[in-house]
């Protein structure tokens, strides 16, 4: 587990008896390790999460319905302990597990799901222990932060045999809104989110029911979410883990770094939406699964463990971008600040959508009507990025490329809440 801003990562480390958490500093000349033992030894189920600090969060289950937490910190050849408090999860199976890293870089959370509702706690940040921070009605999963400080989350929540991913925002109270609704009988889950761009990876059994596929949108866009074939790989098993960040108002520019797991063992699928293809890359040796973080320049640093190099980042750099799309900031800006908000209600955002047909890269015109964006003034990311103008469809007689062209410079309309296509 990599903290926020990637300067620290944590996990439990030594024999299946005798387990620890181990913090790894990487934010200097070379990374290096510092066990944190403490009197007795981590059980199977422990968790831990790295604070941008520099202390570990450790999660242990006292017993089938109270957890207990602590913050952990070197001194000197020992460890200290800061026990922050306990969750008691009275009902049956009822599962609680961190949240991953808050952007906040300091917060840390959890989620206790329970059969017919789960609620989201502050962990480490508060002022008095853990905090009880929204019940949301649901057994919800997953949690992807939307934004830069550790206000909005994402949950893909299970009700009436769907599941659809909605925004809890924790400064109001838990207010929820829906998020990502691609069909009504569509089971739609978010993977990840950048920030910065709004690009969003998404699985979802919506192009082929009954089969989940990976998919991309934009946060607040009012294209169809994509479902490429570049993302299928027969027989095996894809998860995004990391988007490039600092590619504002590109997201098609973002470098994906995504698990590929199969019968010959896991490695490494890099990927960007223009490009329109997957590069297969071999693991690193002693490469930790699933975890890692691209910097804005575009390398991507794996964490690695070997017997000869116990503590070490394996760093590799994406393939050249394609030219991305030519509005400026400064275009986007004059027209946010020459354009008034859409028409529209909040019920904009709960209709179902349209996603692209297999293989299909039409512009949203020829899927039929869309739904209207929400208001700004409505929607849950306040401010995040300037609006732009729709995409144009393409002159009568002409098609955008199929997948593995050269793609046309696609214009994304960034409201602040992802608004689904009307059948």
């Amino acid at each position: 587990m990599l903290a926020a801003d990637g300067s620290y990562a944590a996990r439990l480390a030594g024999h299946p008896a005798s387990r620890y958490a181990e913090r790894w500093t990487l934010d200097g000349p070379e990374p290096y390790a510092v066990p944190l033992p403490t009197g007795q030894p981590e059980e199977p189920g422990a968790e831990v999460l790295p604070l941008t600090d520099g202390r570990v969060l450790v999660h242990r289950a006292a017993d089938d319905a109270r957890h207990t937490f602590s913050l952990l910190y070197p001194t000197g050849p020992g460890t200290g302990e800061l026990a922050l408090g306990s969750v008691e999860c009275p009902d049956p199976g009822t599962v609680l597990r961190l949240l991953p890293p808050s952007p906040a870089g300091t917060r840390a959370y959890a989620l206790a799901a329970g059969p017919e509702s789960t609620a989201v706690w502050l962990i480490a940040g508060g002022d008095f222990g853990p905090e009880h921070l929204a019940e949301v009605p649901g057994h919800c999963s997953g949690g992807v932060w939307l934004d830069t400080t550790g206000r909005m989350l994402a949950l893909d929540r299970t009700r009436d045999g769907r599941t659809k991913t909605v925004v809890v925002d924790l400064e109001r109270g838990g207010e929820m809104s829906p998020l990502l609704q691609i069909a009504d009988d569509s089971d739609d889950r978010l993977l990840l989110a950048d920030a910065d761009s709004g690009l969003l990876l998404i699985r979802s059994d919506a192009p082929s029911p009954g089969r989940e596929r990976l998919g991309w949108g934009v946060l607040g866009s009012t294209l169809p979410v994509r479902f490429p074939e570049s993302l299928r790989v027969e027989g095996c098993a894809v998860t995004p883990f990391a988007i490039q960040p600092g590619q504002i108002l590109t997201p098609e520019a973002c470098a994906v770094a995504l698990r590929v797991d199969g019968a010959g063992g896991s490695w490494l699928g890099l990927w960007r939406p223009a490009e329109r293809r997957l590069q297969h890359v071999p693991a690193p040796e002693g490469w930790l699964p699933g975890t890692g973080r691209w910097t804005r320049e575009g390398e991507l640093h794996l964490p690695c463990a070997t017997a000869a190099a116990p503590c070490s980042v394996a760093r590799l750099t994406a393939p050249v971008a394609l030219p991305a799309p030519s509005a400026s900031v400064a275009e986007a800006s004059q027209r946010r600040n020459s354009s008034s908000p859409p028409e529209g209600g909040e019920g904009a955002a709960h209709g179902p959508g349209t996603h692209a047909p297999e293989g299909s890269h039409a512009p949203p015109e020829a899927a039929g009507p869309t739904t209207r964006p929400v208001p700004l003034q409505q929607a849950p990311l306040g401010a995040a990025r300037p609006r732009e103008s729709p995409r144009q469809a393409p002159p009568e007689g002409e098609s955008e490329p199929p997948e593995g062209g050269s793609p046309k410079p696609a214009r994304h309309v960034v409201v602040t809440a992802v608004v689904s296509d009307a059948r």
